[in-house]
């Protein structure tokens, strides 16, 4: 009996009940080990799940495009675009093309996003930048990045800075407004607490506010990379030499729609594969969130 209880047991102050031991052969409560397993097993399953609604998608989605190319609309059909894949790849056009693109789209990317990173919490910290930054933001926003193209040449040139310059603000534009709205979307709860124990405004900044506007962030992020995808095509009408867009423009001149669909299936698949790796970090960084 500890101290406590001995002090409670006296004249007047009746011992303390006792809980009854359970029986040696009663099975004990699982442990945490077992709720763990339970739950990794449940995101196993609705994982396979989605692939395999994933795969029936895609096959389903083949079906229909045979079907209208065999239906007298003007598609090729998927035999004839695999046949010229393999012609492309065979004579390193394909491999070629997708690298240029991609060395653009990323670079435009990785630029605007580290732009628009610091810009968005600056604008969301302090009412001074964004009185200063907000309007120029949204002036722009209203503008596509595609009608930036004429300006760009006369100022820039027509070798790589003009694509890339355009890739860039769609994928700043994007990220800075969703890292904005992540900054000012922050609970004040949070904020207050951490003011009452002490912190100071950076550490406020780095403990409470970037965590909290890391899931904002990231799905900016993916809006850009969208925006990075669509705008490269038209990026790459500014005197290009090889690039997936400017060999879709090319095609387009003798109506070679086999190559056509060779570009932009590569685009969709190149796309698809960086925004996958992009939910894998934010799924990685923003465990603390409930999902569905």
């Amino acid at each position: 009996m500890s101290v406590l209880d001995k002090r409670g047991a006296g004249p007047g102050h009746p011992p303390p009940e006792q809980q009854p031991e359970a029986p040696s052969g009663a099975p004990s409560d699982a442990g945490p080990g077992a709720a763990k397993t339970a739950r990794t097993r449940e995101r196993s399953g609705r994982r396979g799940l989605t692939l395999a609604l994933n795969a029936l998608s895609v096959a389903l989605g083949i079906a229909v495009w045979w079907l209208l190319a065999s239906a007298g609309f003007k598609l090729p059909t998927p035999p004839e675009v695999v046949s010229r894949a393999q012609t492309l790849i065979g004579d390193g056009t394909l491999g070629a093309d997708a690298l240029a693109s991609l060395t653009r789209v990323l670079t435009g990317f990785a630029l605007g996003t580290a732009v628009a990173i610091p810009v968005g919490f600056l604008m969301g910290w302090y009412g001074i930048v964004r009185g200063l930054i907000e309007p120029w933001i949204q002036f722009f926003r209203t503008i596509p990045p595609l009608a930036i193209i004429p300006l760009a040449v006369v100022a820039m040139g027509i070798d790589e800075t003009p694509k890339i310059f355009v890739i860039f603000l769609a994928a700043f534009l994007a990220c800075v407004i969703s890292t904005f709205q992540g900054v000012v979307s922050v609970d004040r709860t949070l904020v207050n607490a951490a003011r009452v124990l002490g912190a100071k405004d950076l550490t406020i900044f780095a403990r409470v506010v970037v965590p909290a506007s890391t899931p904002f962030i990231l799905v900016g992020m993916r809006v850009g990379l969208g925006s990075a995808w669509a705008t490269l095509v038209a990026a790459e009408l500014i005197a290009a030499q090889e690039g997936l867009g400017y060999r879709m423009q090319n095609a387009q001149l003798y109506y070679d729609l086999p190559t056509i669909f060779v570009g932009l299936i590569s685009i969709g698949v190149l796309g698809l594969l960086m925004d996958r790796i992009l939910l894998l970090a934010e799924r990685r960084l923003t465990r603390w969130q409930e999902r569905r």
